[in-house]
């Protein structure tokens, strides 16, 4: 053992059961790498496709031949859990019930549950990310957590770089997605390119996405030579967000990508391919996010091309659509989730443009302002544009600290002033002062710091009668260097290494 932590995820994947599950377990697996830990998937997916990208992530695969209710299921899966006990395990798939909840906990483990279809869970966390998740009904044990609702929508890495992107609408919108799931067993994807072929549109292109699981490939080869206009296929796409980004409308099922079109504010038709799908599917509809065109069998492809160009030549109606989307699938779900796991008291997110206002406040706080090296009350003019300034500049790394309710409760920043220096600078809430958030904060952000920039060495300036910040730094591993001369004031000079380097 390495002293790593683990998280053991069981999910099945594959033409019957679809993708979806695995590829948020993905999402999940991913962030807890980011943190220092290990992730193994005990899983019978049947594409080899699926199982490589795991192996290319770093994750450990543990291949089942027989999934649960089959006995040789658990009987695997015990062995894993043996070796690493008291890991936590995320199962994630509707063919798990709650006896294979309790054989987990009672062997010892904490367990995350991404489901919600049970009699009785059993569970430490519930995490259901769908919009009606808080109107249903959970049969727990006392100790079981809740996470519902779409701020707990898990997204895969590849998406959370796009984090603050605003999409330009234009005026006639010409470029689709299609994206039907990673399997599309039924080759509902045929009747949209039918559908495409009827689409009266000049100018008209396409991107479709399939599954290396989707068995009907060269039956979609063979349509798309028919097209009179661009179609390009794309099998198990590297870089999804990029396609959303380029696209102006798509066309999707109810599953996980309606979260990520919503994410990336990509308007959507979307067709409902199994039953689990229809909620999501009208309820996204119900609030302006997405166009809800029904189940798929029920469709002909001429009444598809009416959505289509409908959609293609409303441009209010998808701009208005894509801000209701990223209003509703912010893209911290995984931090969140991962907050609750960890037991954590508060995380990090960056600062954006909606915290603008937050932060003057914050900044002409009067102990604020007494802790400065600037004490004069700042103005609200000079306050924007020096926020719009640090917002664009990539030598400055700006967080908002954020409790388990997400209230705000300070902020750090870190700008840099020499290759791999920086100079770091912190204020809490002062609803949320002499509560232990100090040291925490500054932990937790040069942590994240040293973790995703070459930046080796922190410098703190802090002034000699300024005893709570200096005790929060001590606690934060910082070292005293000495006093220094700061805008004419004496200041302690303290520097914390990456792995306490000289």
């Amino acid at each position: 053992m390495d002293g790593k932590e683990f998280l053991i995820i069981r999910v099945d994947a594959g033409t019957r059961l679809g993708t979806g599950h695995l590829m948020r377990c993905l999402a999940l697996s991913q962030a807890w790498k980011d943190r220092g830990g290990q992730t193994i998937f005990v899983t019978a997916c049947e594409s080899k496709t699926l199982q490589q990208r795991l192996l290319d992530e770093g994750f450990e695969v543990a291949l089942l031949k027989h999934a649960y209710p089959d006995r040789r299921d658990w009987e695997h899966t015990s062995r894993v859990l043996a070796r690493h006990p008291g890991a936590w395990v995320v199962l994630d798939g509707y063919h798990f019930d709650s006896d294979y909840q309790r054989r987990i906990k009672e062997a010892g483990h904490r367990l995350l549950d991404d489901m919600a279809h049970l009699p009785h869970y059993y569970a430490d966390i519930v995490l259901n990310q769908n919009l009606h998740a808080g109107e249903l009904h959970y049969s727990c044990e006392p100790y079981t957590r809740l996470l519902l609702g779409t701020k707990y929508v898990l997204l895969r890495r590849e998406f959370l770089d796009w984090r603050g992107w605003k999409r330009e609408i234009p005026k006639m919108a010409r470029k689709v997605l299609v994206t039907l799931g990673g399997s599309d067993p039924e080759n509902v994807t045929l009747k949209v390119i039918q559908a495409l072929q009827l689409a009266d549109v000049d100018g008209l292109e396409a991107v479709v996405v399939v599954g290396g699981s989707n068995p009907h490939y060269e039956q979609l080869v063979y349509a798309i030579r028919e097209c009179r206009f661009p179609i390009r296929l794309e099998i198990n796409a590297t870089d999804m967000p990029e396609l959303m980004a380029w696209a102006d409308v798509a066309i999707a099922c109810g599953g996980t990508t309606a979260w990520e079109l919503s994410f990336m504010g990509l308007p959507g038709i979307i067709l409902v391919l199994s039953g689990n799908q229809q909620s999501v599917a009208e309820q996204l509809s119900m609030m302006g996010i997405d166009i809800n065109a029904g189940w798929h069998r029920d469709l002909h492809p001429a009444e598809i091309a009416q959505a289509i160009i409908r959609l293609l030549m409303s441009p209010q109606m998808r701009m208005d659509m894509a801000e209701r989307g990223q209003r509703l699938v912010d893209g911290e779900g995984v931090e969140r989730a991962l907050m609750c796991i960890k037991g954590e008291k508060l995380r990090l997110r960056r600062a954006c443009e909606d915290d603008c206002k937050l932060l003057w406040e914050w900044a002409n706080d009067p102990q604020v302002r007494a802790a400065s090296f600037s004490s004069d009350p700042i103005p609200w003019e000079e306050h924007v544009q020096w926020f719009r300034r640090k917002m664009n500049d990539p030598s400055c790394f700006f967080f908002i600290a954020l409790d388990d309710q997400d209230i705000p409760v300070g902020q750090v920043r870190f700008d840099m002033h020499k290759e791999h220096e920086a100079e770091i600078s912190v204020s809490i809430d002062r609803k949320k002062r002499g509560l232990g958030y100090g040291p925490l904060l500054i932990s937790k952000a040069v942590e994240e710091l040293f973790r995703t920039t070459s930046i080796r060495t922190i410098h703190a300036f802090i002034k000699q009668r300024n005893e709570n910040s200096i005790r929060a730094f001590e606690k934060a591993h910082f070292e005293r260097l000495g006093i220094e001369t700061v805008k004419g004031n004496l200041a302690i000079h303290y520097v914390r290494r990456r792995n306490n380097e000289r």
